[in-house]
C-alpha cells in the first residue's frame, strides 16, 4: 500500500489511527440512539453504512480517501462494542454476566488478531484492495444475519398514558397561532432535535466524573493501548532482520495472543463469577429471596493481581526477545502470555462499567471506548517512530513499568474505595 500510493509506512498507519479514532467517537451516538431506538435498529443502520464505506475504501484512488473512507468504516462498525455490551447487559443477570462479558469481548480482540492472517494473505495473493472487498462481503453477511436472527433486547418502557382533551383545550388547538409564537414553538422544536443528536450523545461522558467509572476506564485504555503497540511492533520488527517473515508469516504470529484471549474468555469469565459469588457468601449479603447481593468491586481480586502483574511483564519480556533477535517461538511465549492476561483486564472492566451503571449499560461502554481508542490511536501513530529511536526493548520496558504501577494503583483503589463512591454515583444518578 505504501509503494503504491508512495507513501511512508507510517503516514499508511493513519489509516488504522483513523480508523481507531472513529471508533472511540461514534459509540457515544449510537449508543445514545439504541436507548430510544433499539439495538437491532442500530446494528442494521450501522452495518449497511459499514458495507458501504468498504466497498469505497476498495475503490480508493489515492491515500487520503482511504484514511477517509476507513474513518467513516470505523465509525460505522463502532456500534457493536458499545450497543453490543449494551445487550449482553439486557440479557445477562450480574451473577452470569462475567462469563458472558468475556466471550462477547472475543470479538473486537480477536478481529485485530485474526485479521492480519486473513489480511495477509489475501494481500499478497490479491492485493490490499482485496481486504476491503472481504470486509464488505464480510458487513454484509453480519446484516443479513442481524436482519433474520437477532430479536429487540432492549425493554422498552410503557408511554404515560395521555391526559383526557378536554373541550377549551380542543378548541384551543383549532384556533390561530400567531407568527411570533409559531417561530417560538417551531424553534423551541427544532432546538430540542439538535439537543437530541448533538448533545445528548456528548453527555454520557460525564460520566468520567464519577471515580469509579473514571478508574476502570483509565485501567483498560492503558491496556487496550498496549495491545496496539504490540500489533505495530509486531507487523514493524518481525518483517525485518533477523526474521524477515512475509505479510502471511507474520500474521500467524498473531496467533499466539488470540490463543491467550481465547482461553481466557472461557476460562476467566467464569473464574470472574465465581470470585464474584464467593466474595459475596462470605459477606453475607442475601436480598429477601436468599439471592447473593453481588458488587461490582468484588472482581478486584486475585484475578485483577494477577493480570496487573503478567501483563506487564509480558510487555517487558517480548520486548527484550525481539530486540535481541531471539528464536521466534520465543517472543509467542510473551505474546501469548500478554494476550491471556490482558483479556482478564477487559472482561473485568467491561463488566464492571455495566454494574456501576446497571441502566446505563451502553453509555459506560461507550465511554470506555472513547477512552481506549483514544489511547490505541496514540500508540498506532506513534509506535513505529519511537521503535524506530530506541527499539522495542526500552520502549516495552517503559510501557512495562508504566503499566505495572498504573494497573496495581487502580486495582487497589477501586477495592479499597468503590463502596463509597458507588454510593454517592447511585445518589447522583438516581437522585
Amino acid at each position: 500500500m505504501a509503494k503504491e500510493f508512495g507513501v511512508t509506512p507510517t503516514v499508511t498507519n493513519l489509516s488504522i489511527a483513523f480508523y481507531m479514532l472513529a471508533m472511540a467517537i461514534f459509540p457515544l451516538w449510537w449508543s445514545s440512539f439504541s436507548e430510544t431506538l433499539g439495538r437491532r435498529t442500530i446494528y442494521l443502520l450501522s452495518f449497511a453504512l459499514f458495507v458501504v464505506f468498504s466497498i469505497l475504501s476498495a475503490l480508493s484512488v489515492n491515500i487520503s480517501m482511504l484514511i477517509v473512507m476507513r474513518l467513516f468504516g470505523g465509525g460505522a462498525s463502532a456500534s457493536v462494542q458499545a450497543v453490543g455490551a449494551g445487550t449482553i447487559a439486557d440479557i445477562w443477570e450480574p451473577r452470569e454476566r462475567g462469563k458472558a462479558m468475556s466471550i462477547f469481548y472475543l470479538g473486537p480482540l480477536t478481529g485485530p488478531l485474526a485479521a492480519p492472517i486473513i489480511g495477509g494473505a489475501l494481500s499478497q495473493r490479491f492485493g490490499w484492495q482485496s481486504t476491503m472487498w472481504a470486509l464488505a462481503i464480510y458487513g454484509g453477511l453480519v446484516f443479513v444475519m442481524i436482519l433474520f436472527c437477532l430479536p429487540e433486547t432492549l425493554a422498552r418502557p410503557k408511554p404515560p398514558a395521555p391526559p383526557p382533551a378536554a373541550a377549551e383545550g380542543e378548541k384551543n388547538a383549532l384556533s390561530r397561532t400567531k407568527t411570533t409564537e409559531s417561530v417560538k414553538i417551531h424553534s423551541k422544536k427544532a432546538a430540542a432535535v439538535l439537543k437530541k443528536f448533538f448533545v445528548d450523545p456528548l453527555s454520557v461522558l460525564l460520566y468520567l466524573r464519577f471515580p469509579p467509572v473514571a478508574i476502570t476506564v483509565f485501567y483498560a485504555a492503558i491496556t487496550f493501548g498496549a495491545l496496539f503497540i504490540v500489533n505495530i511492533s509486531v507487523q514493524a520488527t518481525l518483517s525485518k532482520a533477523p526474521y524477515g517473515f512475509s505479510e502471511l508469516i507474520i500474521g500467524l504470529f498473531y496467533f499466539p495472543a488470540g490463543l491467550g484471549y481465547f482461553l481466557a474468555s472461557l476460562l476467566g469469565g467464569r473464574w470472574l463469577d465465581i470470585i464474584m459469588a464467593r466474595e459475596a457468601r462470605k459477606a453475607g449479603r442475601y436480598d429477601a429471596n436468599g439471592k447473593l447481593i453481588l458488587l461490582p468491586e468484588d472482581r478486584m481480586r486475585e484475578n485483577a493481581w494477577m493480570a496487573a502483574t503478567v501483563y506487564p511483564a509480558s510487555l517487558i519480556f517480548y520486548g527484550w526477545v525481539v530486540e535481541k533477535g531471539l528464536f521466534w517461538f520465543v517472543p509467542c511465549i510473551g505474546l501469548f502470555t500478554f494476550g491471556a492476561s490482558s483479556m482478564l483486564v477487559f472482561g473485568a472492566a467491561t463488566t464492571m462499567l455495566t454494574e456501576f451503571l446497571p441502566k446505563r449499560s451502553s453509555g459506560g461502554v461507550a465511554v470506555n471506548n472513547f477512552v481506549r481508542n483514544i489511547f490505541s490511536c496514540i500508540g498506532a501513530v506513534a509506535a513505529q517512530p519511537i521503535i524506530n529511536a530506541i527499539g522495542n526493548g526500552w520502549l516495552f520496558t517503559i510501557l512495562g513499568i508504566f503499566t505495572w504501577i498504573s494497573g496495581y494503583i487502580c486495582v487497589w483503589v477501586l477495592k479499597k474505595k468503590s463502596p463509597v463512591w458507588r454510593k454517592s454515583m447511585d445518589k447522583a444518578l438516581n437522585g
